[in-house]
Protein backbone atom coordinates (compact mmCIF):
# COMPACT_ATOMS: atom_id res chain seq x y z
CA UNK A 1 0.00 0.00 0.00
CA UNK A 2 1.14 3.92 -0.74
CA UNK A 3 0.12 6.48 1.05
CA UNK A 4 0.91 9.87 -0.23
CA UNK A 5 -1.21 12.91 -0.90
CA UNK A 6 1.06 14.72 -3.68
CA UNK A 7 0.16 13.46 -7.11
CA UNK A 8 4.11 13.67 -8.53
CA UNK A 9 5.62 11.78 -5.67
CA UNK A 10 2.32 9.49 -5.70
CA UNK A 11 2.89 8.54 -9.22
CA UNK A 12 6.88 8.22 -8.90
CA UNK A 13 6.36 5.67 -6.43
CA UNK A 14 3.69 3.31 -7.89
CA UNK A 15 5.46 3.77 -11.42
CA UNK A 16 8.72 3.04 -9.74
CA UNK A 17 7.16 0.17 -7.88
CA UNK A 18 5.01 -1.45 -11.12
CA UNK A 19 8.27 -1.28 -12.74
CA UNK A 20 10.26 -3.52 -10.01
CA UNK A 21 7.18 -6.28 -10.15
CA UNK A 22 5.03 -4.89 -7.37
CA UNK A 23 1.16 -4.17 -7.65
CA UNK A 24 0.52 -1.32 -5.32
CA UNK A 25 -2.77 -0.14 -3.89
CA UNK A 26 -2.90 3.52 -3.39
CA UNK A 27 -4.77 6.39 -0.40
CA UNK A 28 -4.35 9.38 -0.50
CA UNK A 29 -5.19 9.98 3.02
CA UNK A 30 -3.62 8.14 6.88
CA UNK A 31 -7.62 8.11 7.15
CA UNK A 32 -8.27 5.87 3.88
CA UNK A 33 -5.46 4.06 4.55
CA UNK A 34 -6.53 3.00 8.11
CA UNK A 35 -9.98 2.16 6.69
CA UNK A 36 -8.04 -0.02 3.90
CA UNK A 37 -5.80 -2.33 6.67
CA UNK A 38 -9.14 -2.13 9.21
CA UNK A 39 -10.80 -3.84 6.22
CA UNK A 40 -7.81 -6.45 5.63
CA UNK A 41 -4.52 -6.17 7.19
CA UNK A 42 -3.03 -8.99 5.66
CA UNK A 43 -3.46 -8.40 2.50
CA UNK A 44 -0.88 -6.13 2.01
CA UNK A 45 2.71 -6.78 2.03
CA UNK A 46 3.96 -3.64 2.40
CA UNK A 47 3.15 -0.16 3.92
CA UNK A 48 4.95 3.00 2.21
CA UNK A 49 3.44 6.03 3.39
CA UNK A 50 4.62 9.52 3.76
CA UNK A 51 4.95 11.36 6.95
CA UNK A 52 3.38 14.68 6.38
CA UNK A 53 -0.23 13.42 5.14
CA UNK A 54 -3.19 15.78 4.72
CA UNK A 55 -6.01 15.23 7.24
CA UNK A 56 -5.92 14.19 11.40
CA UNK A 57 -3.93 11.13 10.58
CA UNK A 58 -0.34 11.59 9.49
CA UNK A 59 2.32 8.41 8.42
CA UNK A 60 3.67 8.07 11.80
CA UNK A 61 -0.05 6.70 12.89
CA UNK A 62 -0.77 4.71 9.61
CA UNK A 63 2.50 2.93 10.51
CA UNK A 64 1.53 2.36 13.77
CA UNK A 65 -1.77 0.94 13.14
CA UNK A 66 -0.49 -1.23 10.69
CA UNK A 67 1.74 -2.53 13.10
CA UNK A 68 -1.12 -3.10 15.58
CA UNK A 69 -3.04 -4.97 12.75
CA UNK A 70 -0.01 -6.88 11.06
CA UNK A 71 3.39 -7.04 13.24
CA UNK A 72 5.11 -8.22 10.48
CA UNK A 73 4.27 -5.68 7.97
CA UNK A 74 7.28 -4.05 6.61
CA UNK A 75 7.30 0.41 6.93
CA UNK A 76 8.70 2.18 4.46
CA UNK A 77 8.28 6.22 5.62
CA UNK A 78 9.15 9.04 3.18
CA UNK A 79 9.89 12.54 3.99
CA UNK A 80 11.01 15.92 2.98
CA UNK A 81 10.67 17.22 6.64
CA UNK A 82 10.48 15.14 9.53
CA UNK A 83 13.83 12.90 9.25
CA UNK A 84 15.06 13.77 12.46
CA UNK A 85 11.59 12.39 14.55
CA UNK A 86 11.94 8.65 12.76
CA UNK A 87 13.73 6.91 16.19
CA UNK A 88 11.18 8.69 18.16
CA UNK A 89 8.15 8.21 15.75
CA UNK A 90 8.82 5.49 13.50
CA UNK A 91 7.71 1.70 14.38
CA UNK A 92 10.85 -0.93 14.48
CA UNK A 93 12.42 -2.30 11.44
CA UNK A 94 11.36 0.27 8.84
CA UNK A 95 13.20 2.30 6.66
CA UNK A 96 13.02 5.92 5.88
CA UNK A 97 14.14 7.65 2.59
CA UNK A 98 14.51 11.55 2.19
CA UNK A 99 12.69 13.11 -0.09
CA UNK A 100 14.18 13.31 -3.21
CA UNK A 101 14.91 10.06 -3.74
CA UNK A 102 15.74 8.07 -6.84
CA UNK A 103 13.12 5.79 -7.86
CA UNK A 104 14.92 2.61 -7.73
CA UNK A 105 15.34 3.40 -3.54
CA UNK A 106 12.00 2.61 -3.30
CA UNK A 107 11.91 -0.10 -4.95
CA UNK A 108 14.99 -1.18 -3.09
CA UNK A 109 13.84 -0.89 0.22
CA UNK A 110 10.59 -2.91 0.13
CA UNK A 111 12.48 -5.84 -1.72
CA UNK A 112 15.24 -5.37 1.47
CA UNK A 113 12.38 -5.06 3.85
CA UNK A 114 10.35 -7.99 2.38
CA UNK A 115 13.65 -10.32 2.05
CA UNK A 116 15.28 -9.62 5.00
CA UNK A 117 12.37 -8.30 7.53
CA UNK A 118 14.96 -5.48 8.72
CA UNK A 119 17.53 -2.69 7.28
CA UNK A 120 20.66 -3.35 7.46
CA UNK A 121 22.36 -2.40 11.48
Amino acid sequence: MVVEDDQLVRDLVTDALSDGGFTTEVSVSGEDAVKLLLSDATKYRALITDINLFGTVDGWQVGHRARELNPDIPVIYMTGAAADQWSAHGVPNSILLSKPFAPAQIVAAVAQLLNTGAPPA
